[in-house]
């Protein structure tokens, strides 16, 4: 059963997260979800099946559970994600491939990001291929990140890139039950559109629950939407789901639409398109708060474990000098 089971996020790695870095929690959680949103743009436009855009995503989330959110380019990173989890399956891309669709994501012709729900929408941007033309040695520098990023999530994820997802479990599921009459493809349309979703939510819901937990949650929500009728006893305890969890799911899924929303709002740069580094550093600024490298501090430490060991290594051998001579 392991193929059907994730590892999961301990509560230490994810107060850690937090704790770790000066940025406050409203930008970690921006980060997150524009880097995310920009993947999946990224698997659509490379035509890479949602499973594994959904992979990369996973492994995204994974590495930044790890590693600093600012000790790279954003975009970067997310390149690095789809490139390492598209080789690894039937659907590889190349690198070149991949820089292009990234250079015209952040580029502005694209319009990823801007809503045209708005209440005053801007015009959509005029196609512009000069925006968004990678020259050779654009390519190069683009290429040579790729590689050194990938090199670096896989030393981070110890090179387990495991991800099992909630998707096959979910028709599965949804073959089992009878929705009265419902076809079983309207039903799944929306079980999927949930699960899509859930890859977007700040409380990381593929890092902390299983799949099995993920699809039962989609199967009620988009039955509630659809007004199919669920059986009347704890159907979720035959998938092995606790009551708590899928409430605690049900919330969670269906809170990210606004939850985005208001993101937009709170931070501009993300209604008009995919923010950077920069954009951290401005607005960080902007709070009486300038960052320091990869994400900490100004004026605090980067926590170094090697530096740390080596000091507590060179104490230790001190006060066995200091031991010997008081002995001699």
């Amino acid at each position: 059963m392991s193929h059907m089971t994730n590892t999961l996020a301990t509560p230490e790695q994810l107060y850690q997260r937090r704790s770790y870095s000066s940025l406050p929690p409203d930008l970690q959680d921006a980060i997150l979800f524009a880097t995310q949103c920009l993947t999946q743009a990224a698997g659509v436009l490379l035509q890479l099946p949602q499973s594994v855009t959904a992979q990369a995503n996973v492994v995204l989330a994974r590495y930044w559970l790890v590693e600093p959110l600012m000790g790279y380019e954003f975009s970067d990173v997310s390149a690095a994600s789809v490139f390492l989890v598209a080789k690894l399956g039937p659907t590889p891309r190349s690198p070149r491939d991949i820089a292009n669709v990234y250079a015209y994501l952040r580029s502005s012709s694209s319009t990823l990001f801007r809503s045209p729900a708005a209440p005053s929408p801007s015009p959509p941007p005029a196609n512009n291929p000069n925006s968004y033309y990678l020259s050779e040695t654009a390519y190069q520098a683009a290429h040579s990140r790729i590689l050194a990023i990938e090199e670096r999530l896989l030393y981070a994820l110890g090179f387990d890139t495991h991800v099992s997802l909630p998707y096959p479990l979910a028709i599965t599921y949804l073959k089992t039950m009878d929705f009265l009459g419902l076809r079983v493809e309207t039903v799944a349309r929306r079980v999927v559109e949930y699960l899509n979703t859930a890859l977007l939510s700040p409380q990381m819901l593929y890092l902390t629950c299983q799949p099995n937990e993920l699809a039962v949650a989609a199967i009620y929500n988009a039955a509630r939407d659809i007004g199919a009728k669920m059986p009347e006893c704890e159907w979720w305890e035959v998938f092995d789901v606790d009551r708590e969890v899928l409430g605690f799911l049900v919330v969670g899924m269906r809170s990210v639409e606004g939850w985005a929303a208001k993101m937009r709002d709170d931070i501009p740069a993300m209604a008009k398109r995919m923010i950077t580094r920069k954009d951290i550093e401005d607005d960080m600024a902007c709070r009486g708060q300038p960052l320091g490298r990869n994400g900490y501090g100004a004026d605090a430490s980067v926590p170094d474990l090697e530096a740390d060991m080596a000091r507590q290594m060179d104490d230790q051998i001190a006060e066995l000098e200091k031991s010997s001579h008081g002995f001699a």
